[in-house]
């Protein structure tokens, strides 16, 4: 009986770990996303041909 409520608490914890892991290693993921998405839109907007207004 007590080493079942050990167990779920442990597994409770673990679990609880996991998700917010998830969550920080998901929003990274999104960062570094945004991230590549930004630098590339940037290069292809630097190296796109269209008529230059200055110079």
């Amino acid at each position: 009986m007590y080493g079942r409520v050990v167990g779920a608490g442990t597994t409770g914890t673990g679990g609880a770990a996991l998700a917010a892991t998830g969550i920080w290693i998901n929003s990274m993921a999104l960062v570094v996303a945004a991230t590549t998405l930004l630098a590339a839109g940037l290069a292809l907007y630097k190296l796109a041909p269209r008529p230059r207004r200055r110079g």
